[in-house]
């Protein structure tokens, strides 16, 4: 599992193939064998018919999976078709079907989500969808002092059982919807955000963490036709892959925007890379799909040091940061609780085998919660957040719920922090910037008392970097919210302290990387051609950080 934290590079793309070279057929194909098979995802024009599938299956190929919701299919196809079926003009663009893997008791004091349940909010009446390795069935899940189960539908696109082998799609629900009920019926300890709230369990990570795009794209297609029927209005993924190409043209970012386009907030992990340096860009550039997307929630996350007051949080040292990967989209949105998290355990799972100490007694012999640490978890504590917001008020839209939750996000930081990872002796140091704490520290209770309503998209901005002075200043989309006026102006929204002089230049001559570092830096990061990872998509778990830091 841990491999992964060496095997994700950033690279430059140096020679193409003649499959590599075709411009609607992904960089990551550069170099298949042209005799072997590969699984592709290939999107067309519009959504595609027996007559497109038909062009595939005549070339050799073999249709496996609709994917019409982001107007595309999922097939197995010999290599060396790759270049004949990118000539068609009805196809946009053939990326391989890259695979994924899977990135509470104190932490509700911490983003005052206790005086919303005290308040009456519990997340009633709205279903989210936990887009993961499935969810196990436990009394955490049921209506309190009841045996009914909140978990209202279940589907595996990954194997036969939606159950949960892995032990990370749990713990994300739990953070969700948890009820506390295993350590006792009146057990308030270890309450997720949204207590009360129905879960839609779309497994897609297998026993190991693993799954593809195509699974995930399946699972939120799903979530979508499922959404009149379960009042799906949010949905957490909490798992990720290395960024490969534009967003506009990632089959994974095409479905996290279709799904909010339908309505569906979606929430994203910023993942846990932000300890690789490559190049002295001490983290930066690593955030992951489809958090690199502009329209979804991308979170970051915190380590409350154990206690439930905010005073001494600093930022996990391994919380990916921005900007993203050839975009350069301002990313994460916010950050939230995510280091040494206690939720719901698997017994037997994966993760429940590998770090037994991990596990945590309460109100009974056998262990019924576990401690993990990542932006996994800090994920499903703004997922739970958007699930009360859409309890007090249901006609809020993503654009919306995301902007409040932005707004609303505590500013204050310090200027740095430094981590100790407790198995290395590694310490880290952080800088608190745009690409590392976004808009600021989820507090629900703000958002929650927040009546503002924004009428634009909510996009997150872009960053551009000037190479003659050396500096980074944000670009705000047109015909969106931040800026336009007093209530969505950029310093109100994401704090001045994050900007070097609060008119919108980041990344000055003074901070992390400007011009007292390496060439090497600025390439990587701003380079016109950079691709980061392996071409693997992997569930933020893949470098879930069991132990968390210091």
């Amino acid at each position: 599992m841990f491999k992964s934290f060496v095997s994700f590079v950033l690279f430059f793309s140096a020679s193409f193939t003649a499959f590599g070279a075709h411009p609607k057929i992904a960089r990551d194909l550069e170099g298949v064998d042209p005799t072997s098979t590969v699984d592709v995802i290939i999107q067309y024009k519009q959504a595609p018919t027996a007559a497109h599938h038909h062009k595939v299956l005549t070339r050799g190929g073999q249709f496996k999976r609709d994917l019409s919701v982001i107007k595309a299919g999922h097939y197995a196809v010999p290599a060396s078709a790759l270049g004949e079926l990118a000539n068609d003009p009805e196809v946009v663009a053939i990326s391989p079907d890259r695979q994924v893997q899977g990135a509470l008791s104190t932490a509700k004091y911490t983003i005052n989500a206790d005086k919303a349940f005290y308040s009456g909010f519990d997340g009633t009446g709205i279903g989210v969808a936990v887009i993961d390795s499935g969810i196990i069935s436990s009394k955490d899940f049921n209506l309190k002092y009841s045996t009914q189960s909140r978990i209202v539908y279940s589907e595996s696109f990954n194997g036969s059982s939606a159950t949960d082998q892995y032990g990370h799609g749990t713990h994300v629900a739990g953070i969700i919807g948890g009820n506390s009920a295993s350590a006792g019926e009146d057990s308030t300890h270890y309450w997720g955000i949204a207590q009360n709230a129905n879960l839609i369990n779309l497994r897609v990570l297998d026993q190991s963490g693993l799954g593809t795009d195509s699974q995930v794209i399946a699972a939120i297609q799903r979530a979508i036709q499922l959404k009149a029927q379960y009042n799906i209005r949010v949905i957490n993924l909490s798992l990720g892959r290395p960024v490969a190409v534009s967003y506009q043209l990632d089959p994974l970012c095409q479905a996290v925007e279709q799904a909010w386009k339908a309505g569906i907030t979606v929430v994203v992990a910023a993942g846990n890379f932000g300890r690789l340096d490559v190049g002295g860009t001490a983290g930066y550039g690593t955030i992951t799909a489809p958090g690199n997307d502009p329209y979804v929630i991308t979170v970051g996350a915190m380590n409350m040091k154990g206690t439930t007051t905010r005073i001494d949080d600093v930022l996990a040292s391994y919380s990916s940061k921005g900007p993203t990967g050839i975009d350069h989209i301002v990313k994460p949105d916010l950050v939230a609780p995510g280091n040494l998290i206690a939720s719901v355990r698997a017994p037997g799972s994966t993760l429940d085998g590998l770090f037994p100490q991990n596990q945590v007694s309460a109100g009974g012999s056998t262990p019924a919660y576990f401690r993990l640490s990542g932006t996994s978890m800090a994920a499903p504590m703004v997922s739970g957040t958007a699930a009360l917001m859409l309890q007090q008020d249901s006609t809020l839209t993503p654009d919306q719920v995301k902007a409040r939750l932005m707004k609303t996000a505590t500013k204050s930081f310090p200027a740095f922090s430094t981590a100790t990872d407790p198995l290395t002796g590694i310490n880290y140091t952080s800088e608190y910037d745009i690409f590392t704490i976004g808009a600021g520290y989820l507090d629900a209770w703000a958002a929650l008392n927040n009546t503002d309503r924004a009428t634009a998209p909510a996009l997150s901005p872009s960053a551009t970097f000037n190479a003659s002075t050396n500096t980074v200043s944000v670009v705000l989309p047109s015909g969106v919210i931040w800026g336009t006026g007093v209530i969505w102006g950029t310093g109100i929204v994401w704090g001045t302290n994050v900007f070097v002089n609060g008119t919108g230049l980041v990344w000055g001559s003074g901070v992390i990387w400007g011009t007292s570092n390496t060439p090497s830096a600025t390439g990587i990061i701003w380079g016109t051609g950079i691709i980061w990872g392996t071409g693997v998509v992997w569930g933020d778990t893949a470098s879930v950080a069991p132990y968390g830091e210091q």
